[in-house]
């Protein structure tokens, strides 16, 4: 029997947080056209759904993202001409990448063993990033003769500066988990029999925040490495100015004013 999407990508809701599992162990769970679009719906459903108030990507297997597998792809025109591979480029990596850049819910990875390629990318795009010991990150694409795609470019300098991106670009070896928290790619790494338990009680804590301020929080601080001062100080204005109609930011006020634990239900 042929495997669905819904096979390849598995998902569950408990306790506020929007699981998502990549489930193609025997391919070290490199991502299909039809895995791809599956996520990106997800992370869509995700931020429209006030229910969901966190989310953790994950996968099963020994690797977290072998990168992309073209299977299922919409046929390649027999004929190519110039635009066809940026277009392809557009509407699917740089899709993926930004739909997890762009969730309104706080993300985490839950990064189990080798993420390559545009798996390393989808990693580095979440909000915070968790490693089991043996997981790896690899920018594979000079391997194959490739320029980074799926917003390598843009993801890496800004978690390790210019140089050091170069460089993880330039030779494209591994880099082991530890090495990856030492630069800042990740922010933690566990035992991986600790790894669903640790982005468990992450995602738990953030589900139980304040949603929107969060939402806000991420934006701002994605926004302010591509802008000046000016514009990210507008940029905080304007977002305390909505967040502070929100029902949770009367609770965070009242609740410090009343020295009790604020409750806060994501509205």
């Amino acid at each position: 029997m042929t495997d669905t999407p819904e096979d390849e990508v598995l998902h569950r809701f408990e306790s506020g947080v929007r699981w998502i599992t990549l489930n193609r162990p025997e391919a070290m769970n490199a991502v299909t056209w039809d895995q791809r679009e599956r996520i990106i719906g997800l992370l869509t459903e995700a931020s429209a759904d006030p229910d969901v108030r966190a989310v953790v990507i994950t996968a099963t297997g020994k690797g977290f993202c072998a990168g992309a597998d073209l299977r299922g792809a919409p046929a390649a025109p027999a004929e190519r001409v110039v635009g066809d591979v940026a277009r392809m480029i557009r509407l699917g990596a740089q899709r993926l990448i930004t739909a997890v850049l762009d969730c309104e819910k706080p993300v985490i990875a839950a990064v189990n063993g080798t993420a390559a390629g545009i798996g390393a990318h989808l990693a580095l795009a979440c909000d915070l990033v968790i490693a089991a010991e043996q997981a790896r990150f690899i920018e594979v694409f000079v391997r194959r003769g490739l320029v980074p795609d799926g917003g390598g470019a843009y993801l890496l300098p800004r978690l390790v500066g210019p140089q050091k991106a170069k460089e993880l670009m330039f030779f494209g070896d591994a880099v082991p988990a530890a090495e990856a928290e030492r630069l800042g790619l990740v922010n933690k790494v566990v035992p991986a029999e600790a790894l669903e338990e640790t982005a468990r009680e992450w995602a738990e804590r953030l589900a139980q925040g304040p949603t929107r301020a969060l939402a806000l929080a991420k934006q701002l601080v994605n926004a302010s490495l591509d802008g000046d001062r000016a514009t990210a100080l507008a940029a905080e204005a304007t977002a305390q100015e909505l967040n502070m109609t929100t029902a949770d930011a009367n609770e965070g006020v009242a609740s410090f004013v009343e020295r009790r634990t604020p409750k806060y239900l994501g509205r």
